[in-house]
């Protein structure tokens, strides 16, 4: 098949990269030059593993190109996909003005005779489709009914194996009441669904909350748990044992129990907001996901207490190290990172802060620029610092040489935002330990 991907963001990379591995013929539009420059030349703009070896594979077999002209990359293409960002309005409302721009361009390029499936890949609200299919009729164009289907069919990515997510998906949500464009998503989708997992046909409308219903859920969750790790420190508890107490019911499960320093991200809080925008806007008042909001907001600082605490409250002149600054590990995307609130509060506070991410230093410079300091490696961030703060759960923060941390250090001091370490083992290493919903080592 044609395909035309249009935004080469992390959506629109991925989605046009697994399609070309199967044999399609994929153009990718992007306005930004210079990036489709680089990616025409082999340079991959965005941090995600197994995405690099797909790319370059794709891209010398010519099935994997890069464009800025859009008429070039819908003119001979069956399906129009569209991974555009949907930012979150100053209200909390998805941005829909880049979906609805391209839409209206659609308008003119798609001709009577003409039959294509226009996709909304982008997490969109209930509606956006209509809108779409509106949008593409009212511009004065050639487009006519019958020349094109608009289809539903969010993504359900997760940034550090988004290439396996979508390689080998759990499922595929398609919103569409056409049967000529579900036969184009069912050919589409078979090579990713050999295993038998489902393709899952709806209305529009369904498909569209499907994806808003999904992060809102696994958002939910992990701030349920953000409130029994801080139940489980006032009442002396121990979060792990109660995490898996309750994962081990399948009604629940063991996935997303993990507490620790809040959620970040493209995905969850601007979907989290975009939901509640959308329940407002049909006069619906969504209190679990408004306490969702607040509480993830609160558990982003959740350790500034106990650093301030065990600095007598005099943080001015004092040196913090941070490992992570990811909103997660296996990816450079600093959105919403947590890390990021707490450096925020630690500068506020009079502390230097300096910090350490195997891939997120350069999108991190960008946007603090000299703020901070920037280590070399995780234990030079840790030279003559008071105190470490772990922020992202990246692998190699996991068994680390504690001999090198408490050479480096001052003093043997950790806040763990990620719970990675054993309590017993910091005891026997006489390191002042303090994580989220347990007890402290001191």
């Amino acid at each position: 098949m044609k395909i035309a991907v249009i935004g080469t963001g992390y959506v629109g990379l991925v989605t046009g990269t697994c399609f070309a591995e199967t044999g399609n013929e994929v153009i990718c539009v992007d306005i930004d030059k210079s990036k489709v420059e680089r990616l025409s030349k082999g340079e991959i703009t965005i941090y995600e593993p197994g995405l690099e070896k797909l790319f370059l594979r794709n891209l010398k077999e010519e099935r994997l190109r890069f464009t800025t002209n859009l008429s070039e990359a819908v003119k001979d293409a069956l399906l129009v996909l569209l991974a555009l960002p949907t930012p979150p309005g100053e209200d909390g409302s998805a941005d829909l003005s880049y979906i609805l721009g391209v839409a209206a361009e659609l308008g003119k390029l798609i001709k009577p005779g003409d039959y294509k499936v226009v996709i909304d890949k982008s997490t969109v609200p209930v509606g956006t489709s209509a809108k779409v299919k509106n949008k593409i009729l009212e511009t004065g164009g050639k487009a006519v009914e019958g020349s094109f289907d608009v289809v539903s069919n969010p993504e359900f990515l997760r940034e550090g194996i988004a290439v396996e997510d979508f390689m080998k998906p759990d499922r595929v949500v398609i919103g569409t009441d056409s049967a000529r464009a579900r036969k184009v998503i069912d050919d589409l989708y078979a090579p990713f669904v050999r295993q038998g997992n489902p393709v899952i046909f709806m209305d529009e409308p369904s498909a569209e909350l499907t994806k808003y219903a999904a992060n809102s859920f696994l958002a939910t969750k992990i701030s349920f748990m953000n409130e029994i790790a801080i139940l489980c420190e006032r009442f002396g508890a121990d979060v792990d044992m109660v995490r898996r107490g309750i994962g081990s019911d399948s009604r629940i499960g063991k996935r997303f129990l993990f507490p620790g320093i809040g959620y970040g991200g493209s995905c969850f809080p601007k979907d989290v907001q975009a939901l509640v925008k959308s329940a407002n806007e049909v006069d619906y008042d969504f209190q679990i996901l408004n306490a969702v909001m607040k509480v993830n907001e609160a558990q982003k600082l959740h350790l500034m207490p106990a650093i301030s605490k065990y600095f007598n409250h005099q943080l001015k002149g004092m040196r913090i190290a941070i490992w992570g600054l990811a909103f997660k590990p296996n990816t450079d995307d600093i959105r919403e990172a947590p890390a990021f609130y707490m450096i925020d509060a630690l500068l506020k506070a009079g502390a230097t802060v300096c910090a350490f991410d195997p891939e997120a230093m350069h999108n991190t410079k960008a946007v603090l620029k000299d703020k901070i300091e920037y280590g070399e490696n995780q234990y030079a961030t840790l030279k003559d610092a008071d105190a470490l703060v772990i922020a992202t759960e990246w692998n190699e923060f996991r068994t680390p040489d504690f001999n090198k941390i408490a050479s480096n250090l001052k003093n043997k001091v950790i806040f763990d935002g990620r719970n990675l370490f054993d309590l017993t083992d910091m005891k026997e290493l006489g390191f002042y330990y303090v994580s989220v919903g347990r007890e402290t080592v001191n």
